[in-house]
């Protein structure tokens, strides 16, 4: 009984550890659905970020490009979850938005967003050479 125990104990610390190194090893990403924006906060239901960085609400429309920055928020490297942005425009309903990551480099300071569209401060980060985002309606 004594090897049973031991082996259920070693298989359960493989299960945790194999857990571990596969939740440190997601790739970026983005989950958010279509809300209501009218308390002034969008919401991403999970992140994964390769390191800190920020969560950036752009303005887009069918286009699928990014506009201005209506919101920011900090990320930490790895899984994020439920990340609010307070938005910094009138968001209205039927608004598109896009929510992408954008890495912590390349400004003067660290932990203040200095992204403005197009600089490099602060920017977009591209897996394969696609950004690290995705859109949702306002509601």
């Amino acid at each position: 009984m004594r090897k049973t125990a031991l082996t259920l104990a070693a298989l359960a610390t493989l299960g945790v550890a194999g857990t571990a190194f596969a939740a440190g090893h997601a790739m970026p990403g983005v989950t958010a659905s279509d809300q209501d924006v009218s308390g002034g906060t969008v919401t991403a239901e999970s992140i994964v970020a390769g390191e800190n960085g920020w969560l950036v609400v752009h303005r887009t429309d069918a286009e699928m490009k990014p506009g201005p920055v209506v919101g920011h928020a900090p990320l930490k490297a790895g899984e994020n979850m439920d990340v609010a942005a307070i938005l910094t425009e009138e968001v209205a309903s039927g608004d598109m938005l896009m929510l992408m990551v954008h890495a912590e480099q390349g400004g003067s300071q660290t932990g203040i967003f200095e992204y403005t569209l197009g600089a490099p401060e602060d920017g977009p980060i591209r897996m394969d050479g696609n950004l690290v985002m995705t859109v949702i309606t306002a509601q």
